[in-house]
């Protein structure tokens, strides 16, 4: 079992002042290879798909959670089994009941941390390769509760308060429940590791779920929501021109800078109910026709 945390000999230093000695914990970094298992043709087929680096646990649930939102998989009866490798820790084998066609799944062999787009090996593979319909206007929620998220998260992530170097991705069911948090260096990860742990638990239906991301909302992110069918994102960050347009041609709901009491919201605003509906300001700011919504929890004064 490998360690989420190390700890390391560091000087903390500040100007005009002597440094300290002292032992610092930093998130543990480590790369975690995929590999298919399914039969073609009645013959035995082991296909190396991704090198990914992660921050260790939950690897399962990460395998799982990539191949569901990457639209490889249509659910968990997909999946025969899920083990680890017996010659390595950081390697674990995904057995299919089927043949799978790879082609659907266009990515370098390696995959950083910090970006799940970059592997994409062309335009062409960062498209939905599945159709998704999102229910229309749900779920719905009011914007106090949304404005808390990041609290109610924030305190269920012993790693990040142990080191400040982790991402956190959580799910929340429509009565503000908080399904599952998880932890991962990479923002990507932590959405597969959430998504693909309620995958493994026997969830089949995703579509009235929240979904919160402690960083930004890029691109990678909003398409894993969608795959999974989860109608509704809220980042801490900022999202990107991609995610915005993704978020609007799916008629998705889309929250950034989910922060300080406040939110923009940057698309599917029919998710969003309450009393502070009525503040809604849909003037704010426009540039080339795309209107930013920004939402102040306040009371005004």
């Amino acid at each position: 079992m490998h360690s989420s945390i190390r700890e390391f000999g560091i000087h903390r230093c500040q100007p005009a002042s002597d440094s300290v000695s002292d032992l610092d914990r930093v998130a543990v970094e480590e790369p975690l290879e995929i590999v298919l298992s399914f039969r073609r043709k009645g013959a035995l087929v082991r296909k190396p798909i991704s090198i990914t680096m992660r921050t260790p646990g939950a690897d399962e649930a990460l395998a799982a959670g990539f191949l569901f939102t990457e639209g490889m998989i249509p659910d968990q009866s997909a999946i025969e089994s899920i083990e680890r490798q017996p010659d390595s820790g950081d390697s674990v084998l995904v057995r299919l009941q089927e043949e799978i066609d790879l082609k659907r799944l266009d990515r370098h062999f390696y995959v950083s941390s910090s970006c799940g787009v970059c592997g994409k090996t062309s335009l062409e593979a960062i498209k939905m390769n599945r159709e998704v319909q999102l229910l229309p206007a749900l779920p719905q929620h009011d914007a106090q509760f949304l404005v808390r998220l990041p609290d109610i998260v924030r305190a269920r992530q012993p790693i990040f308060q142990g080191t400040g170097g982790l991402h956190a991705a959580a799910l929340f069911d429509e009565n503000e429940q908080l399904i599952r948090v998880c932890e991962d260096i990479g923002r990507h990860n932590a959405v597969d590791k959430v998504i693909g742990a309620e995958l493994l638990a026997g969830r089949a239906d995703f579509s009235r779920l929240l979904l919160f991301v402690s960083g930004r909302a890029g691109f990678e992110l909003v398409q894993k929501s969608i795959m999974s069918g989860i109608p509704f994102l809220a980042a801490v960050g900022a999202p990107s021109s991609l995610s915005v347009e993704l978020a609007r041609r799916y008629d998705a709901t889309l929250i950034g800078f989910l922060r300080e009491n406040r939110f923009n919201l940057y698309a599917g605003p029919r998710r969003i109910v309450g009393a502070a509906n009525s503040r809604l300001n849909t003037s704010v700011r426009s540039q080339q026709k795309k209107i930013v919504y920004e939402w102040d929890t306040d009371p005004p004064g």
